[in-house]
């Protein structure tokens, strides 16, 4: 009786973490086109993808949620940032799937001075670059470095990519 008590306790953990929810990983890769799309923009207007080609470099930093911790911490690595991305032409978006006016508000609240993108209505964008949590609706912790060709040349997923270091790096590549 006891044996099996002890069994039942030792396999428990194992079973509800087989049970629980696996972070999403892209099947896109380095040196993929990285899918086009069009979103709004808390700069006004809208953003397109295809529009940097033969322009700059793009970085998309998805983030799970405003007003978190960690997604604060990110945002803010990236504004601290901002002058070496621009010093390597390189154009940086965040995309979440909160709505427009709440990413302008925390946007504000950060004083974070480039564009966060929303993909509220249909969370096509961070599906199509496999990122989307379907059980939750929001994106997983991500970063994609796209080129001026607009292939992707850099990909960073779960909680590493909360530091830019690995897109500065990559941009850094691209400018030299």
């Amino acid at each position: 009786m006891k044996l099996s008590v002890l069994l039942a306790g030792a396999l428990l953990p194992v079973a509800v973490l087989a049970q629980a929810p696996q972070t999403p990983h892209t099947t896109l890769k380095v040196g993929d086109m990285a899918p086009d799309f069009t979103l709004p923009s808390t700069a006004g207007g809208a953003v397109k993808l295809s529009d940097f080609r033969g322009k700059a470099n793009v970085v998309l930093a998805f983030f799970p949620a405003a007003f978190t911790g960690g997604c604060t911490k990110e945002m803010l690595a990236y504004q601290a940032s901002i002058a070496r991305f621009e010093g390597a032409e390189t154009k940086v978006f965040g995309i979440s799937a909160d709505n427009t006016p709440s990413q302008a508000e925390f946007a504000k609240q950060l004083k974070v001075a480039f564009p966060l993108l929303s993909d509220f209505a249909k969370r096509e964008v961070i599906a199509k670059y496999g990122e989307l949590w379907p059980d939750r609706g929001f994106a997983n912790r991500s970063t994609f470095v796209i080129d001026t060709e607009g292939k992707i040349v850099h990909i960073e997923e779960g909680t590493g990519a909360v530091d830019p270091t690995g897109a500065e790096t990559a941009c850094s590549r691209l400018a030299h």
